[in-house]
């Protein structure tokens, strides 16, 4: 373990140094990312103070559940979205066999070695829109609340970075599996709203098959004192289980596909 984690830093120091070769580009790309959600975010504040609430949620209410979306997304998706998306591909041409004879964990090799730090620009952008959302709405920031907010960020992170786990670690098995990412992203898209505003039917999948709805809008509910559908007060403990219970869930998964894991060939 403690070799392991001795060697964390290194892989992550190698893979900045190589994006770093190329700087101008990568902040570049932080900047185009940053311009595609504002605008997307200020077409929904437009749509919001047009007609003052979007299911009783106001702008600055709205701003902080976009915020949250947006930060416990791309701590998650850093560690895992082009890694593992990858692994489809790297199964095909066999060169995933050879991070299976590396002296350090496939997971952690695969994680920490492509940390991509292209999420920067959405985390600049989401801390920015968080600061000020926290400043406009009216919270009682008591110790334990505080804990709860910075708690619900980390578990959403582990929900997202074990999501992505479980569909890349599909694809050791089916070979196939970045169709799976399309459906995540199509709930992940909806994840940004608030979850009364759909039918019951599809807020019991935000919260079962794809439980989504715990990525923003529960912890940000949760902490507007706003009510929650189904969950009621249940929705704060889940909503902190729910990222370190997919852990688990994930592991177990992608041992599951490594063992039964046969190469390219069949």
């Amino acid at each position: 373990m403690l070799r392991t984690l001795a060697i964390i830093p290194h892989l992550v120091g190698i893979y900045v140094r190589t994006r770093m070769e190329y700087r101008g580009a990568m902040f570049l790309a932080w900047i185009s990312q940053g311009f595609s959600y504002a605008a997307m975010y200020a077409a929904i504040a437009l749509i919001i103070l047009r007609f003052d609430n979007l299911g009783g949620w106001a702008w600055p209410e709205m701003a902080l559940l976009l915020a949250f979306h947006l930060l416990a997304y791309s701590l998650g998706a850093a560690l895992s979205f082009t890694q593992f998306r990858d692994i489809e591909e790297k199964v095909r041409l066999g060169t995933f066999d050879a991070i299976l004879v590396k002296p350090i964990g496939p997971w952690t090799f695969l994680a920490f070695s492509g940390l991509n730090v292209g999420y920067g620009g959405h985390v600049i952008l989401a801390s920015g829109l968080m600061a000020w959302s926290l400043f406009q709405v009216s919270v009682d920031w008591t110790l334990h609340a505080v804990f709860y907010f910075i708690a619900a960020i980390v578990s959403a992170a582990m929900l997202t970075a074990a999501l992505m786990t479980m569909i890349g670690a599909t694809a050791l098995v089916w070979v196939r599996s970045r169709h799976l990412f399309s459906i995540f992203f199509g709930f992940w898209e909806l994840a940004r709203y608030p979850l009364n505003i759909f039918p019951l039917p599809l807020q019991l999948m935000m919260l079962t098959f794809a439980p989504l709805g715990f990525l923003a809008f529960i912890p940000t509910a949760v902490t507007l004192g706003k009510p929650v559908p189904i969950l009621g007060d249940w929705a704060a403990p889940a909503s902190l289980a729910i990222g370190p219970l997919f852990v688990l869930l994930a592991m177990a998964h992608w041992r599951h596909c490594l063992r039964n894991y046969q190469g390219a060939g069949g």
